[in-house]
C-alpha cells in the first residue's frame, strides 16, 4: 500500500490506521501556539462501522488503501440477501444485510447506488440524497388541525414509516431525504 504524508490526506480516502481500515469522513488542521501542526482526521471504521477522530503530526506517514467505486442498481432482495446488477456487465453481486444496514428501507427496483470496494470487497454502500417512495398506507387528516404544522404516519412502499404532513393520502410520491428519513415534499 502506498503511503502518503499526513497533509496530503483527503476527504473520502481510505486509509489504514492502527491495524484498521476506515473512510476519511473529515478532515482539520490545527496549528497549536507551540509545536509542530496536527491534522484531526474524523474515520469511519469499517470493522466496526463506528465514527472516531484520529490525530496526526504533519510529518506523519499515513497508509493509503486502493479503492473502487462502482454504480450498481438494486434488482430484489430475498432470504439470502440483497441482489445488485452492475447496468453495464450484467453480472449479478450479492451483499449480505449487514452490509445493506437501514439503505434497505429506501431501495426500490432498479435504484442506481454508489458502493465502495476495497481489494474487490464491498465495503459500504451509499444513496442519493433523496429517494421517491409511494405511500401505501397513512390514515386521515383531522380537519380543522392545522396549529404548530401538525403531521401524521405514513407507511412507504419499501415499509418505511415517516412523518408526513396532513394533506398525504395513499398512492402519493414522496420525495425522502435519506440522511435522516424525513419528508421533503411531493414527487
Amino acid at each position: 500500500m502506498p503511503s502518503i504524508v499526513a497533509t496530503n490526506v483527503k476527504k473520502g480516502q481510505c486509509i489504514k490506521y492502527q491495524g484498521e481500515l476506515g473512510l476519511v469522513l473529515g478532515l482539520e488542521h490545527r496549528t497549536p501556539g507551540k509545536g509542530n501542526a496536527l491534522i484531526a482526521a474524523t474515520i469511519r471504521s469499517f470493522q466496526t462501522g463506528k465514527t472516531k477522530t484520529i490525530r496526526f503530526a504533519s510529518s506523519d506517514k499515513v497508509e493509503v488503501v486502493e479503492t473502487d467505486r462502482q454504480k450498481l442498481e438494486f434488482s430484489y432482495a430475498d432470504p439470502e440477501g440483497y441482489h445488485f446488477m452492475d447496468p453495464n456487465t450484467y453480472d449479478t453481486v450479492t451483499f449480505d444485510a449487514k452490509l445493506v444496514g437501514d439503505a434497505k428501507d429506501y431501495l426500490t427496483d432498479a435504484m442506481l447506488v454508489e458502493v465502495l470496494f476495497i481489494e474487490e470487497s464491498p465495503v459500504s454502500l451509499d444513496l442519493p440524497a433523496t429517494v421517491e417512495l409511494e405511500v401505501t398506507e397513512s390514515s386521515e387528516g383531522i380537519k380543522g388541525d392545522t396549529a404548530n404544522n401538525p403531521t401524521k404516519p405514513a407507511t412507504l412502499e419499501t415499509g418505511l414509516v415517516v412523518q408526513v404532513p396532513l394533506f398525504v393520502k395513499p398512492g402519493d410520491r414522496l420525495k425522502i431525504a435519506t440522511a435522516d428519513g424525513s419528508y421533503s415534499g411531493r414527487a
